[in-house]
């Protein structure tokens, strides 16, 4: 059974992936932002890492950057749909969810998804890297 480590700060999308992708046969586990992300995956490798890129403490691309570092060969999904974080903007209107995006296939996502997706579009995705 393929394993995913699915990293979102937001905990209601966080356990729709976890429902959604354990449905569909993986065997899934969770974390609630990029530090405790990187130290899960650490501690136990998975065959896909599902990242959030915008994230406070520590952001997805970081996230990317240091599973490519240890883990070449992980398959990654970034996924982002914008976002604010308490009073401040994590990201200045100039740069769209499409940017963050591309930033993280430069660093080594594997696939890219903008939320929001149907779950038959993340199953989808999730399968076609698990057979890469």
């Amino acid at each position: 059974m393929p394993s995913v480590l699915v990293i979102d700060d937001e905990p209601g999308v966080r356990e729709a992936l976890e429902r959604v992708l354990t449905r569909a046969g993986f065997e899934v586990r969770t974390a609630a932002d990029g530090v405790a992300g990187v130290d899960a995956y650490l501690a136990q490798a998975t065959d896909i890492v599902v990242v959030d890129i915008m994230m406070p403490h520590r952001d997805g691309i970081d996230v990317i950057r240091r599973i490519r570092e240890r883990a070449p060969g992980t398959r990654i999904l970034a996924i982002s749909g914008g976002g604010d974080f308490g009073p401040f903007r994590y990201r200045p209107e100039a740069i769209t969810t499409d940017a963050y995006l591309t930033l993280a296939a430069r660093t080594g996502a594997d696939a890219v998804m903008t939320k929001p997706f149907r779950r038959h579009e993340i199953v989808a995705m999730v399968r076609s890297l698990v057979s890469h």
